[in-house]
């Protein structure tokens, strides 16, 4: 077995954690604010905000780090979704290409779904509640 083929196989799954770390952030700096406030926990979201002034940061330029993570979300989306993806006709290679498309297809949905829960209370939960009141 090639060890350059091995590594090529893990390369796609190393973009599989950029994804999922990249909508991680926004679920960090948007959605848990929210659901802290909702539990009426709001002593600790404004702790999690004076003790980690990263946070602050991410929540001004969130539009650039949604923007940003929905970017890298299509870039992932097209990676495993493009015409023409093959594995290579080595068995055991096969295998393990198949094996990292699975693991690399079920982290970006769950990134996916991160990024919308993230979208969602960063953008759309106010207005839904205003109109719903």
């Amino acid at each position: 077995m090639n060890t350059g083929s091995v590594e090529a196989t893990k390369t796609p799954r190393r973009w599989a954690w950029l994804v999922l770390f990249a909508s991680s952030t926004t679920l960090i700096c948007c959605a848990l604010p929210i659901l802290l406030v909702s539990l009426g926990l709001g002593a600790v979201s404004a702790s999690l905000f004076a003790n980690l002034p990263i946070l602050v940061t991410l929540a001004k330029y969130k539009a650039w780090m949604f923007s940003g993570s929905g970017a890298v979300l299509a870039l992932a989306a097209w990676l495993l979704y493009r015409s023409g993806r093959a594995c290579p006709t080595d068995p055991e290679l096969a295998k393990l290409c198949e094996t990292a498309h699975r693991w690399n297809t079920r982290l970006f949905w769950v990134a996916v779904g991160i990024w919308v829960i993230g979208f969602s209370t960063a953008y759309l939960a106010l207005p839904v509640y205003s109109w719903l009141h």
